[in-house]
């Protein structure tokens, strides 16, 4: 059996001339400003002329570019070496951005010249948004037609494998730090109020993940 897992990401630009229609594919997504797209579209276009300057001096300051791609393709290709191991089915991962390339649109192309008989679509976002696997759930779609059996994993705050990595990483920085009183800080991307309040999971989500680390240490 072949089967296609479509790990997506947000993106990030590859080049500093890549920022501002980088954080334009941002900010017209409805899943991040839910306006119509008469007023939605023309304030994508004003917020990311007015943000671009200062987002390529952070980019300029780390390479010119993001290293996301990089890092998610690496996951892809471990991913694949992982599931091989000791199966008879034949696993390939595709990386999927939703705001830079490889967008979907690309890599529903691909996805379709490989013919799977099996679809698996992994966010890499472990705690659900409407922003986030919302969104890429939603372009997914709505840009492919596939008939084979598709499985989607929505979220994994919690989940075993996930927080004893975060573990781990937490204890190499306590042992940097040292002895001595430490402090843990949990950083994560933030929501409009709105949103939350609307139904969205994601700051459940992440409180879950943060208790379930501090748990396990």
């Amino acid at each position: 059996m072949k089967v296609a897992i479509i790990l997506f990401n947000l993106g990030g630009p590859d080049s500093l001339e890549a920022v501002k229609p980088f954080l334009r594919n941002l900010f017209s997504d409805p899943a991040i400003i839910n306006l119509p797209g008469w007023l939605r579209l023309p304030l994508a276009r004003f917020i990311s002329s007015r943000r671009a300057k200062k987002a390529m001096g952070i980019y300029a300051k780390i390479g010119g570019s993001s290293p996301i791609l990089g890092q998610t393709e690496a996951q892809a290709r471990a991913l694949e070496k992982a599931l091989g191991q000791g199966n008879t089915d034949e696993w390939r991962g595709y990386v999927c951005m939703r705001y830079w390339h490889p967008m979907t649109e690309r890599v529903v192309q691909s996805v379709r010249r490989y013919a799977p008989d099996r679809i698996v679509l992994l966010p890499l976002y472990p705690q659900y948004s409407t922003t986030t696997t919302g969104s890429s759930f939603k372009a997914w779609k709505e840009a492919s037609s596939f008939t084979v059996p598709s499985s989607e994993i929505e979220s994994y705050p919690t989940d075993p494998g996930f927080i004893a990595a975060s573990v781990e990483l937490v204890r190499q920085g306590l042992a940097e730090a040292g002895a001595g009183k430490t402090r843990v800080l949990f950083s994560a991307h933030g929501l409009p109020e709105k949103i939350v309040k609307g139904g969205d999971p994601y700051q459940r989500h992440v409180e879950q993940t943060a208790k379930a680390i501090v748990d396990a240490i």
